[in-house]
């Protein structure tokens, strides 16, 4: 066969013996549009067996048996499979050629974007695939993640990430010079790569009708994703990868007795020695590299340490062992915090040694790691949450579902037979939940809200998601960027806009752009860069980290990024240089924005300059204050002793804490960039912060500054005092004297409200309550509905004037004092008022004379459902009828008492009584109470109130 100049050519021409080959020819026919008819829909590849790979099939076309080519393919393939090293390529070539040419174009042909959910990734496939076509990244493959782009003019296939392609799109639409985009890992449902589906799929609908779509998944959930991406007549077509997953054999070990993966301050230290112990056992057990899942890269590096230490304590070095092994064992971290160079080498084989790769989930699917044969999962996952009541986002570490473990286990039988040690009992394992949360149904949402106002749909109506962005998640992101000053309404503002543009989110880059006038453009960027680049606080103390970060581990990264972000900020800062609170105050809260908002929180840039000292570890504090003036905090109490953890209030209302140790502890103000909180805890952990002074909170969260008259309850005693607070937290108070009359009614009805109409004195106005109540339940209107709910809605209608009365009449307002008889009786209808004694009575006359008062409630107060009237057996001789009330409508119940008014009988039926009931009560009380009247005939003895002489 005639060798090709083309790499990409020559790639497929001769491709590696990797299952997605045999999708191929398939995914190429429906990119060229030559699938047979009836074979365009949804359907997997034949089996491998039954389909040939050879280099004709795979690189040259197909005869033309169709004529559109799909504008659209949807591919899913099992991680390691070789969706990511081959479907670019083969789209690339594909995208080449015109609609019927059998070789490609001539000219340079346009770019095929392919998309990864990690920078980790990214670099990743584009090594991987430059090392197949035998050139080195920035020739015909290259790659771009922040702060990073290796990439030339002969460039066909450039990886990148969601976020960077997201942004790409946003400067212009049209992706000009761009044929097709591959969209990785689609499964995963990461926000960015949710937005961006959106995005893309509006701007190929209203600008690039000939851009190539392909989204490539690791799972077979296409509920929805071709129908999205189809052309509103059909939905996308499917190229199915069967995968060829080895046996895997699947052992159960849990913690021990005790010892739980979760404890209220995120992952025990316990559980973490026991993963340890875990990997140590399956080493010694199984031969092959080993690949262990944790939730973070705090607990990567706590276990990386625990196997080191274990290791050498075994006679081996630094980070091997020999001991009992037969082979050294070198241990590496992986996450996305480290250098680039550290995340090669944890993915790099090593002849001769076995490798133990410590990792978070970037392995679980968009990353290949070879040669793992053992895989131990502490089965956790560390997703973001939202906490819409209380506007507060972090990271929350949950159990992983049992797809994220599916995938990982997967990971140790890609090459050859493998083992999952899990690291909880069969019973966790059937609880967790089915499949990951999608991060657009749980995350913060600021960043998205901002990108759909920039995109020019502030609510994201009208873009096909795959699951829409819930509405009280968007209105709190949207409340967050109007506070931060970049919403003015539903227009984004000029601030909004040049944050839009930075690459990072959406609270670092509006303090960097803030604090630019303040402390100029470099120091501003570098603080910034300490909340951005990936580096970790130690002990939560960001000031440790900027003294230590010029001369450390870290002083390459964060000084590329400080780079990147200046760089960033003086292309989109614009002429007229922003200053803090610009279309807003600094942190104001949204019915305060604008320029108003802006003089009450600074006079100047200059006069917050007086506060900020000369080193990063000052500017940084500035930085945090300014990214998150709602996280700003003061410690409650003194410092703590030695081993407890310091309690802080925030400006926004959410509890924090420090982790135990920390430096901070001793500092009373903090500006807190980054928390993370347990499940069920109430408080959250800060994991960033820096020590501020109350001079600079006061002046970043000025809008939050509040002096008011606030009244408190001591029992039924109302005091007033003038408290001085920024947000939650207090600041002074003192006493205010004596409050007006309608700050009393607010306070009581606030009160009620809070805590139940219970707190109202009602001694006996439940009387006239319940006798309103029966007027409303039988009546209807005009009589008034007291139930609390109806007397809660009316409260300025027959509360608030009584109280106001009680209030102005002088002395201490003590509640007790108030009359709520005269209060209900303000709600009486008039003219029908007059007739309430009648409807209603309080007392009805009974045979003996005697006026006996109707019981409209129980012993407990509460309203009886009909009246009710105890009155002795000898005042009702001769009384035939029942009595009823509300115009007859309503018949009284009797309870029928003996002389020593216990209740003998309850009837409401006097007559069926006389007849049936009294022989039996006669029969039984006329020995007991001799001296008192038990005639045989009930209806001609006369009624009487006194004992009477015995008859009968």
């Amino acid at each position: 066969m005639k060798q090709t100049a083309d790499p990409v050519a020559r790639l497929l021409a001769d491709p590696p013996d990797l299952p997605v080959v045999a999708a191929l020819p398939r995914l190429r026919a429906l990119l060229l549009g030559r699938v047979p008819d009836g074979d365009a829909g949804a359907s997997p590849v034949s089996p491998p067996t039954a389909l040939a790979t050879s280099a004709t099939n795979v690189a040259t076309p197909a005869p033309n048996t169709a004529s559109r080519p799909a504008p659209a393919v949807v591919v899913t393939a099992p991680p390691g499979t070789g969706k990511t090293t081959l479907v670019p390529p083969l789209v690339a070539d594909a995208v080449a050629r015109p609609v019927g040419a059998e070789a490609p174009r001539e000219r340079t042909p346009r770019r095929v974007i392919v998309t990864q959910p990690r920078r980790v990734a990214a670099r990743a496939a584009a090594r991987r695939l430059a090392a197949l076509l035998g050139e080195e990244v920035g020739g015909t493959v290259g790659y771009a993640v922040r702060g990073e782009r290796r990439a030339s003019a002969r460039t066909r296939i450039e990886v990148v990430t969601a976020g960077l392609l997201l942004r790409r799109l946003q400067a212009d639409p049209e992706l000009p010079d761009v044929a097709a985009v591959v969209l990785d890992e689609v499964h995963e449902r990461s926000l960015e790569s949710d937005l961006l589906l959106a995005l893309l799929l509006d701007a190929r609908a209203a600008l690039r009708e000939d851009l190539t779509v392909v989204a490539m998944s690791a799972t077979l959930d296409l509920e929805r994703l071709p129908a999205l991406l189809g052309d509103g007549l059909a939905p996308a077509p499917v190229v199915e990868v069967p995968g060829e997953l080895f046996p895997l054999e699947e052992v159960w070990a849990p913690p021990p007795s005790g010892v739980s993966r979760l404890g209220p301050r995120g992952v025990p230290r316990e559980f973490l020695a026991h993963v340890a112990a875990t990997v140590r056992r399956a080493l010694a057990e199984r031969a092959g590299d080993a690949l262990v899942f944790l939730p973070g890269a705090r607990e990567v590096d706590d276990v990386v340490t625990r196997l080191r230490a274990a290791l050498r304590d075994d006679g081996a070095g630094p980070d091997g062992a020999t001991s009992s092994m037969t082979a050294a064992v070198r241990v590496l971290p992986l996450h996305g915090r480290l250098p680039g160079p550290a995340q090669d080498a944890a993915l790099t084989p090593a002849p001769g040694v076995r490798r133990v790769i410590v990792s978070t989930d970037v392995a679980e699917s968009s990353l290949t790691v070879p040669g793992v044969r053992i895989v131990v999962d502490a089965t956790l996952a560390r997703e973001p949450r939202l906490d819409v009541a209380r506007g507060m986002s972090g990271l929350v570490t949950v159990g992983a579902s049992r797809a994220a473990g599916a995938q990982r286990a997967g990971r140790a039988a890609r090459t050859g037979p493998g083992v999952v040690y899990r690291c909880c009992t069969p019973v966790d394992w059937a609880r967790a939940a089915v499949a990951p949360t999608p991060e657009i149904l749980i995350a913060d949402l600021t960043r998205t809200a901002l990108e759909l106002a920039v995109w020019g749909v502030p609510e994201g109506k009208g873009l096909a998601w795959i699951d829409p962005p819930p509405t009280p998640a968007l209105e709190t992101a949207r409340l967050a960027l109007t506070r931060l000053g970049l919403f003015d309404g539903d227009a984004v503002t000029e601030l909004g806009r040049a944050v839009a543009a930075i690459p990072a989110e959406v609270r670092p880059a509006r303090a960097l752009l803030a604090a630019a006038d303040v402390i100029g453009l470099r120091r501003s960027a570098e603080a910034t860069a300490l909340l951005t680049s990936d580096l970790r606080a130690p002990q939560a103390d960001l000031t440790a980290l900027a003294r230590s970060v010029r001369g450390g581990a870290g002083a390459g990264a964060w000084r590329t990024e400080a780079r990147r972000l200046e760089q960033a900020a003086r292309r989109h800062r614009g002429e007229e240089r922003t200053r803090p609170g610009a279309g807003g105050a600094v942190g104001a809260p949204p019915h305060e924005a604008g320029a108003s908002g802006a003089d009450r929180a600074l006079a100047s840039a200059a006069d917050l300059g007086e506060l900020v000292g000369p080193g990063t570890a000052d500017a940084v504090g500035l930085v945090a204050a300014l990214a998150r003036p709602e996280w700003i905090a003061r410690r409650r109490g003194p410092a703590p002793n030695a081993g407890a953890s310091a309690s802080y209030a925030s400006v926004g209302g959410t509890g924090l804490r420090l982790p135990v140790g920390s430096p901070l502890a001793g500092s009373t103000w903090l500006a807190v960039s980054a928390v993370d909180r347990a499940p069920g805890t109430a408080e959250a952990t800060i994991r960033a912060a820096a020590p501020i002074d109350q001079s600079l909170a006061l002046a970043v969260a000025a809008d939050w500054l509040v002096e008011e008259s606030r009244t408190d309850w001591d029992g039924n005693r109302l005091r007033v005092e003038r408290v001085r607070r920024l947000g939650a937290i207090p600041l002074a108070s003192t006493p205010g004297g004596t409050p007006a009359p309608a700050q009393v009614a607010h306070a009581v009805v606030e009160r009620c409200r809070s805590e139940g109409l219970g707190v109202l004195p009602w001694r006996g106005a439940t009387v006239l309550r319940a006798r309103l109540a029966l007027l409303h339940r039988t009546l209807g209107e005009p009589w008034p509905a007291v139930d609390d709910t109806a007397l809660l809605e009316r409260a300025p209608d027959w509360l608030v004037p009584g109280v106001e009365a009680l209030a102005a009449s002088g002395g201490r307002f003590d509640l007790e004092r108030l009359d709520m008889t005269a209060c209900l009786r303000s709600l009486l209808p008039w003219p029908a008022a007059a007739r309430l004694d009648e409807l209603v009575p309080e007392r009805v006359q009974v045979p003996s004379g005697s006026q006996v008062r109707v019981g409209y409630v129980d012993e407990r107060g509460e309203a009886l459902e009909r009246p009710v009237l105890a009155v002795r057996v000898q005042e009702c001789f001769g009384w035939a009828d029942t009595p009823r009330i509300v115009d007859g409508r309503v018949g009284v119940v009797i309870q029928l008492l003996s002389p020593a008014r216990r209740p003998v009988a309850i009837t409401d039926d006097l007559r069926s009584f006389w007849r049936q009931g009294y022989p039996q009560v006669r029969a039984e009380m006329r020995g007991r109470y001799p001296r008192h009247a038990w005639p045989e005939d009930p209806w001609t003895a006369p009624a009487t109130r006194g004992t009477g002489r015995r008859r009968g």
